[in-house]
C-alpha cells in the first residue's frame, strides 16, 4: 500500500484473502498510531470516479466504532453498512447483495463490538420479560435468538451473545442469493470479527 493518504491501492484488490489482509494490516496501523489515511479532501477527489471497493463491512451504529478509521481505509476502499447491533433487514441484505453483484467486492465482514448496547438491551429485556414496542422491539427480536442460545441468565450473556450474533449474522449474509452463488464459486468470503473498544483491536472469529 502507498503511504500517500490521497491515493488508494496501487493495484486493485480483487480477492477475499488480500482484502482481509488489508483490513487486518489497516487495523494494526490504527492500533499502533501509524495510520496511512487521513480522510483528506484530496483523497475524496482522487476516488470520485469509478469505485472498486475490496470489502463490505456490516457493523453497529455505535459512535465509538467508525469503520473506515479502525481499518485505516481511505475513500473508495470499503462499503459500510451499519445498523443497531448489526441487525439485518431487507435493506441491509439488498445493500450487501448490491456490493457483491455490482461492485464486485470479494469480502464481506460482519463486525460486532464489545459492550454493544443493543445486545445488552436485549439481554435486559429477555431477563425482565418485557420486549420494547415498535422498531426498537425489532432489534431485540432479531438479537434474541443469540441471547437464548448462550443462556439468558449466563453472567457473561452479553459478551457471549454478541459473538453468537456475529456468527449468526455472517451465516445470514452467506444465504443471500447472489452472495451464496459467489461464495460457492470461490469469488467471495464471509468473515465475522469483534472490535475491542478499549484496545482498538479487531479479532477475527473462527
Amino acid at each position: 500500500m502507498t503511504t500517500d493518504p490521497s491515493a488508494g491501492p496501487a493495484v486493485p484488490i480483487t480477492n477475499a484473502a488480500e482484502a482481509l489482509a488489508e483490513l487486518v494490516a489497516g487495523n494494526k496501523r490504527f492500533v499502533t498510531g501509524r495510520p496511512e489515511h487521513g480522510h483528506q479532501v484530496s483523497a475524496a477527489a482522487a476516488s470520485s470516479g469509478r469505485q472498486q471497493p475490496h470489502a463490505v463491512v456490516l457493523g453497529c451504529i455505535d459512535s465509538r466504532v467508525p469503520l473506515e478509521a479502525i481499518f485505516d481505509q481511505t475513500f473508495g476502499s470499503i462499503c459500510v453498512v451499519r445498523s443497531g447491533g448489526h441487525v439485518v433487514d431487507r435493506a441491509v441484505l439488498g445493500s450487501v447483495g448490491f456490493a457483491v453483484a455490482e461492485l464486485g467486492v470479494p469480502l464481506i465482514m460482519v463486525l460486532g463490538h464489545k459492550r454493544c448496547g443493543a445486545v445488552m438491551a436485549t439481554v435486559a429485556a429477555l431477563r425482565a420479560g418485557e420486549i420494547p414496542a415498535g422498531e426498537i422491539g425489532y432489534l431485540v427480536d432479531e438479537i434474541a435468538p443469540a441471547v437464548r442460545a448462550v443462556g439468558v441468565e449466563d453472567p457473561e450473556a452479553a459478551e457471549k451473545a454478541m459473538r453468537a450474533h456475529v456468527g449468526r449474522t455472517a451465516r445470514r449474509m452467506s444465504g443471500v442469493d447472489v452472495v451464496a452463488d459467489a461464495v460457492g464459486a470461490g469469488r467471495v468470503n464471509v468473515v465475522g470479527a469483534v472490535y475491542d473498544l478499549d484496545t482498538g483491536i479487531v479479532e477475527l472469529l473462527p
